[in-house]
Protein backbone atom coordinates (compact mmCIF):
# COMPACT_ATOMS: atom_id res chain seq x y z
CA UNK A 1 0.00 0.00 0.00
CA UNK A 2 1.05 3.27 -0.97
CA UNK A 3 1.67 6.15 1.92
CA UNK A 4 -1.10 8.37 0.29
CA UNK A 5 -3.65 5.11 0.83
CA UNK A 6 -2.38 4.91 4.67
CA UNK A 7 -3.06 8.56 5.02
CA UNK A 8 -6.68 8.40 3.71
CA UNK A 9 -7.66 5.32 4.98
CA UNK A 10 -6.60 7.03 8.39
CA UNK A 11 -8.94 9.58 8.09
CA UNK A 12 -12.11 6.76 7.04
CA UNK A 13 -11.11 4.99 10.79
CA UNK A 14 -13.36 6.52 12.46
CA UNK A 15 -15.90 7.00 10.07
CA UNK A 16 -15.72 3.03 9.93
CA UNK A 17 -15.62 2.66 13.73
CA UNK A 18 -18.67 4.77 13.83
CA UNK A 19 -20.90 2.98 11.17
CA UNK A 20 -21.10 5.94 9.05
CA UNK A 21 -19.38 4.27 6.19
CA UNK A 22 -21.23 2.63 3.27
CA UNK A 23 -20.70 -0.87 2.37
CA UNK A 24 -17.89 -0.33 0.04
CA UNK A 25 -16.42 2.09 1.60
CA UNK A 26 -16.42 -0.41 4.83
CA UNK A 27 -15.34 -2.95 2.20
CA UNK A 28 -12.39 -0.63 1.47
CA UNK A 29 -10.96 -0.38 4.97
CA UNK A 30 -11.16 -4.05 5.44
CA UNK A 31 -9.23 -4.70 2.99
CA UNK A 32 -6.48 -2.22 3.19
CA UNK A 33 -6.32 -3.00 7.24
CA UNK A 34 -5.68 -7.02 6.72
CA UNK A 35 -2.90 -5.89 4.17
CA UNK A 36 -1.41 -2.76 6.84
CA UNK A 37 0.07 -3.49 9.69
CA UNK A 38 0.52 0.28 10.93
CA UNK A 39 -3.44 1.34 9.70
CA UNK A 40 -4.19 -2.33 11.74
CA UNK A 41 -2.41 -1.34 14.47
CA UNK A 42 -4.25 2.42 14.73
CA UNK A 43 -7.67 0.85 13.94
CA UNK A 44 -6.76 -1.42 16.96
CA UNK A 45 -5.76 1.80 19.26
CA UNK A 46 -9.08 3.52 17.97
CA UNK A 47 -10.44 0.45 19.22
CA UNK A 48 -8.45 0.99 22.75
CA UNK A 49 -9.18 4.13 23.17
CA UNK A 50 -13.12 3.78 22.85
CA UNK A 51 -13.04 1.31 25.52
CA UNK A 52 -11.38 2.81 27.75
CA UNK A 53 -13.47 6.37 27.76
CA UNK A 54 -16.35 4.22 28.40
CA UNK A 55 -15.29 2.68 31.67
CA UNK A 56 -12.70 5.66 32.56
CA UNK A 57 -14.13 9.09 31.21
CA UNK A 58 -14.87 11.29 34.11
CA UNK A 59 -18.02 13.62 34.12
CA UNK A 60 -18.36 17.53 35.35
CA UNK A 61 -21.17 18.89 36.89
CA UNK A 62 -22.56 22.35 35.13
CA UNK A 63 -20.84 25.32 36.90
CA UNK A 64 -23.61 26.42 39.80
CA UNK A 65 -23.36 30.46 37.69
CA UNK A 66 -24.97 28.43 34.50
CA UNK A 67 -27.29 26.33 36.58
CA UNK A 68 -28.35 29.53 38.46
CA UNK A 69 -28.77 31.27 35.27
CA UNK A 70 -31.00 28.73 33.62
CA UNK A 71 -33.36 28.20 36.52
CA UNK A 72 -34.06 31.76 36.78
CA UNK A 73 -34.90 31.80 33.40
CA UNK A 74 -36.93 29.10 33.44
CA UNK A 75 -38.81 30.63 36.35
CA UNK A 76 -39.58 33.22 34.84
CA UNK A 77 -40.82 31.47 31.71
CA UNK A 78 -42.97 29.60 33.92
CA UNK A 79 -44.69 32.98 35.45
CA UNK A 80 -44.95 34.68 32.15
CA UNK A 81 -47.82 35.28 30.34
CA UNK A 82 -48.68 33.27 27.00
CA UNK A 83 -48.49 34.86 24.07
CA UNK A 84 -51.81 35.49 22.34
CA UNK A 85 -53.22 33.21 19.25
CA UNK A 86 -52.40 34.25 16.01
CA UNK A 87 -55.61 34.15 13.91
CA UNK A 88 -55.73 32.08 10.92
CA UNK A 89 -57.59 32.62 7.96
CA UNK A 90 -59.36 29.37 7.39
CA UNK A 91 -60.95 28.13 9.95
CA UNK A 92 -61.31 25.08 8.46
CA UNK A 93 -57.39 24.35 8.68
CA UNK A 94 -57.21 25.56 12.53
CA UNK A 95 -59.90 23.35 13.30
CA UNK A 96 -58.01 19.93 11.33
CA UNK A 97 -54.97 21.29 13.57
CA UNK A 98 -56.46 21.67 16.79
CA UNK A 99 -58.10 18.02 16.21
CA UNK A 100 -54.57 16.23 15.03
CA UNK A 101 -52.26 17.94 17.61
CA UNK A 102 -53.89 19.74 20.49
CA UNK A 103 -51.92 18.24 23.34
CA UNK A 104 -48.94 19.50 21.03
CA UNK A 105 -50.58 23.46 20.69
CA UNK A 106 -50.91 22.87 24.65
CA UNK A 107 -47.39 21.98 25.43
CA UNK A 108 -45.41 24.58 22.78
CA UNK A 109 -45.65 27.50 25.62
CA UNK A 110 -43.89 25.97 28.29
CA UNK A 111 -41.59 23.98 26.27
CA UNK A 112 -40.56 26.74 23.77
CA UNK A 113 -40.29 29.21 26.71
CA UNK A 114 -38.06 26.84 28.37
CA UNK A 115 -35.57 26.19 25.28
CA UNK A 116 -35.78 29.47 24.66
CA UNK A 117 -34.37 30.35 28.53
CA UNK A 118 -32.05 27.74 28.13
CA UNK A 119 -30.48 29.54 24.93
CA UNK A 120 -30.42 33.07 26.75
CA UNK A 121 -28.44 31.75 29.92
CA UNK A 122 -25.95 30.44 27.77
CA UNK A 123 -25.63 33.47 25.64
CA UNK A 124 -24.77 35.14 28.54
CA UNK A 125 -22.03 32.38 30.00
CA UNK A 126 -20.37 31.75 26.68
CA UNK A 127 -17.83 34.09 25.64
CA UNK A 128 -18.50 36.73 22.80
CA UNK A 129 -16.53 37.00 19.76
CA UNK A 130 -18.92 35.81 16.78
CA UNK A 131 -16.78 37.53 13.79
CA UNK A 132 -16.51 35.51 10.76
CA UNK A 133 -12.65 34.53 11.62
CA UNK A 134 -13.96 33.03 15.11
CA UNK A 135 -16.72 31.43 12.86
CA UNK A 136 -14.63 30.05 9.93
CA UNK A 137 -11.51 28.87 12.48
CA UNK A 138 -14.51 27.59 14.94
CA UNK A 139 -15.77 25.48 12.10
CA UNK A 140 -12.43 24.27 11.49
CA UNK A 141 -12.26 22.74 14.93
CA UNK A 142 -15.60 21.28 14.94
CA UNK A 143 -14.95 19.35 11.26
CA UNK A 144 -11.68 18.06 13.04
CA UNK A 145 -13.51 16.02 15.44
CA UNK A 146 -14.37 12.13 13.69
CA UNK A 147 -16.89 11.85 11.72
CA UNK A 148 -17.21 15.62 10.55
CA UNK A 149 -14.26 16.67 8.43
CA UNK A 150 -16.08 15.50 4.82
CA UNK A 151 -19.67 14.85 3.54
CA UNK A 152 -17.98 13.68 -0.05
CA UNK A 153 -14.30 11.35 0.40
CA UNK A 154 -12.92 11.29 -2.70
CA UNK A 155 -9.54 12.43 -4.19
CA UNK A 156 -11.29 12.87 -7.51
CA UNK A 157 -12.37 16.86 -8.11
CA UNK A 158 -14.69 15.54 -10.70
CA UNK A 159 -16.20 13.64 -8.11
CA UNK A 160 -16.42 16.50 -5.34
CA UNK A 161 -17.43 19.20 -7.42
CA UNK A 162 -20.48 17.69 -8.92
CA UNK A 163 -21.16 16.64 -5.41
CA UNK A 164 -22.02 20.22 -4.76
CA UNK A 165 -24.81 20.34 -7.40
CA UNK A 166 -28.23 21.03 -6.09
CA UNK A 167 -27.12 21.86 -2.41
CA UNK A 168 -25.11 24.99 -2.88
CA UNK A 169 -26.61 28.07 -5.38
CA UNK A 170 -23.02 28.36 -6.80
CA UNK A 171 -20.78 25.79 -8.81
CA UNK A 172 -17.58 26.11 -5.80
CA UNK A 173 -14.28 25.58 -7.83
CA UNK A 174 -12.50 22.39 -6.78
CA UNK A 175 -8.94 21.53 -7.95
CA UNK A 176 -6.76 18.38 -7.00
CA UNK A 177 -3.14 20.11 -5.76
CA UNK A 178 -1.80 16.31 -5.34
CA UNK A 179 0.81 16.89 -7.64
CA UNK A 180 2.14 19.92 -5.63
CA UNK A 181 1.95 18.32 -2.15
CA UNK A 182 -1.56 19.15 -1.57
CA UNK A 183 -3.95 16.24 -2.35
CA UNK A 184 -7.54 16.77 -2.47
CA UNK A 185 -9.58 14.28 -0.11
CA UNK A 186 -13.00 14.99 -0.14
CA UNK A 187 -15.30 18.01 0.46
CA UNK A 188 -18.59 19.22 2.65
CA UNK A 189 -21.59 21.72 3.04
CA UNK A 190 -21.15 23.84 5.96
CA UNK A 191 -22.81 27.13 7.15
CA UNK A 192 -21.55 30.73 8.35
CA UNK A 193 -23.12 33.37 8.69
CA UNK A 194 -26.35 32.76 8.18
CA UNK A 195 -25.46 30.68 4.36
CA UNK A 196 -24.48 27.33 3.13
CA UNK A 197 -20.88 27.08 1.84
CA UNK A 198 -18.92 24.92 0.44
CA UNK A 199 -15.83 23.26 2.42
CA UNK A 200 -12.83 21.80 0.83
CA UNK A 201 -10.74 19.65 2.42
CA UNK A 202 -6.63 19.33 1.55
CA UNK A 203 -3.93 17.00 3.30
CA UNK A 204 -0.56 18.41 3.96
CA UNK A 205 1.43 15.04 5.68
CA UNK A 206 -0.46 14.43 8.67
CA UNK A 207 -2.26 18.02 8.64
CA UNK A 208 -5.57 19.32 7.31
CA UNK A 209 -6.46 22.43 5.79
CA UNK A 210 -9.92 23.50 4.94
CA UNK A 211 -10.48 25.78 2.33
CA UNK A 212 -13.96 27.48 2.50
CA UNK A 213 -15.80 29.03 -0.64
CA UNK A 214 -18.16 31.32 -1.41
CA UNK A 215 -19.58 34.09 -4.22
CA UNK A 216 -17.99 37.49 -3.43
CA UNK A 217 -21.26 39.07 -4.28
CA UNK A 218 -22.65 37.77 -1.19
CA UNK A 219 -23.22 39.37 2.27
CA UNK A 220 -20.60 36.96 3.82
CA UNK A 221 -17.36 40.15 2.89
CA UNK A 222 -14.10 40.14 4.27
CA UNK A 223 -11.03 41.71 2.62
CA UNK A 224 -8.21 39.47 1.73
CA UNK A 225 -5.42 39.26 5.06
CA UNK A 226 -4.58 36.08 6.94
CA UNK A 227 -3.70 35.79 10.65
CA UNK A 228 -3.65 33.27 13.84
CA UNK A 229 -6.46 32.61 15.47
CA UNK A 230 -7.01 29.79 18.91
CA UNK A 231 -3.72 28.46 17.34
CA UNK A 232 -4.67 27.89 14.09
CA UNK A 233 -3.22 30.08 10.80
CA UNK A 234 -6.02 31.62 8.32
CA UNK A 235 -5.54 32.98 5.20
CA UNK A 236 -8.40 34.92 3.32
CA UNK A 237 -8.30 35.81 -0.51
CA UNK A 238 -10.90 36.82 -3.54
CA UNK A 239 -10.18 35.01 -7.24
CA UNK A 240 -12.63 34.53 -10.04
CA UNK A 241 -15.29 36.39 -7.95
CA UNK A 242 -15.21 33.97 -5.57
CA UNK A 243 -14.20 34.21 -1.48
CA UNK A 244 -11.91 32.00 -0.21
CA UNK A 245 -10.28 31.33 3.21
CA UNK A 246 -8.00 28.39 3.97
CA UNK A 247 -7.61 27.91 7.70
CA UNK A 248 -4.86 25.00 9.60
CA UNK A 249 -2.55 24.32 11.95
CA UNK A 250 0.30 24.19 8.96
CA UNK A 251 2.94 27.29 9.52
CA UNK A 252 1.96 29.85 7.79
CA UNK A 253 4.96 29.61 5.42
CA UNK A 254 3.26 25.72 4.11
CA UNK A 255 -0.49 27.20 4.16
CA UNK A 256 1.12 30.31 2.20
CA UNK A 257 2.55 28.01 -0.35
CA UNK A 258 -1.10 26.50 -0.18
CA UNK A 259 -2.67 29.61 -1.17
CA UNK A 260 0.02 30.25 -3.70
CA UNK A 261 -0.52 27.33 -5.41
CA UNK A 262 -4.44 27.20 -5.41
CA UNK A 263 -4.24 30.53 -7.35
CA UNK A 264 -2.01 29.75 -9.98
CA UNK A 265 -4.06 26.11 -11.11
CA UNK A 266 -5.53 26.52 -13.69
Amino acid sequence: MTTDDCAEVTFLLQADFDGELDVGGSARVAAHVANCADCAAKQAALGDLSGRLGTEASYHAAPDRLRRSIETALAASRTAAPPAPIPLARPAAASRVRAAGGWRARALPFGAGAAMAAVLALAMILPRGGDLTDSVVSSHIRALQPGHLMDVVSTDQHTVKPWFDGRLDYAPPVKDLASQGFPLIGGRLDYLAGRPVAALAYRRAQHVVDLYVWPSSSTIESPPGSGEHSGYNYLRWTQDEMVFWAVSDLNKTELGEFADRWRASP
